[in-house]
């Protein structure tokens, strides 16, 4: 389990396998020390295992595998050497929840349709950045205004819902602390729909009358 905060932003150092498996390489600032092996990092949204740890400089590199469903779902499946990627360690019990709760189990991917920069009047502190995406046809029903949504990892609030769109808002401390500074429109950003949103959904076509 997790939360949506970014706790570093990691970098892609080797990819090795093909469709149907691929190890990834990802080199961080986390101490090796404090991840154990077959500890579960969100990279980018997906929760993926640590099946090795090695000290390298400051920090660490940690490998993990991708199956084909991850591959075929996500974006992990077009990491190269150089991509990088938001982290976040599992949740601890007695650890503070400053997101939400965040499964690591992606639905699929949203398309982001364009970025603008948004400065309110009086403010010294910069522009935020407004993110318009789809989302899949499958899934948007799932996303609602002032909702939360996992998008590449980060938790997110959602402004706006106009059909399958819907828009966020990143703060510039959210630009520099995630990939999200990276992001243009036309890109796949991965998409975690709220677990909460989910579960009322499916309790609601439990108690549906049958046809």
């Amino acid at each position: 389990m997790f939360t949506g905060l970014i706790t570093d932003v990691g970098r892609v150092v080797a990819v090795e396998g093909d469709g149907a498996m691929r190890r990834i390489v990802v080199e961080s600032a986390y101490d090796p020390a404090g991840i154990a092996l077959g500890a579960s990092i969100a990279c980018s949204g997906p929760c993926l295992t640590a099946v090795e740890i090695v000290s390298h400089r400051s920090g660490c590199r940690f490998s993990v595998d991708a199956a084909a469903e991850t591959l075929a779902r996500t974006t992990v499946g077009t990491w190269r050497e150089g991509t990088r990627i938001n982290l976040e360690r599992s949740l601890r019990i007695g650890d503070e929840l400053g997101g939400h709760l965040v499964t690591g189990h992606v639905d699929g991917t949203a398309e982001i349709l364009s970025r603008e920069e948004v400065t309110e009047a009086g403010s010294t502190w910069g522009a935020s950045t407004r993110f318009t995406l789809r989302a899949p046809a499958d899934v948007a029903a799932f996303i609602a205004k002032k909702g939360s949504v996992c998008l590449d990892g980060t938790s997110l609030t959602v402004n706006s819902v106009e059909g399958d769109a819907f828009s966020v808002l990143l703060i510039p401390h959210s630009l520099s602390a995630t990939t999200w500074d990276e992001r243009r429109a036309g890109d796949p950003v991965n998409l975690e729909v709220d677990l909460i949103a989910r579960y009322a959904a499916r309790l609601a076509d439990s108690r549906a009358p049958a046809g």
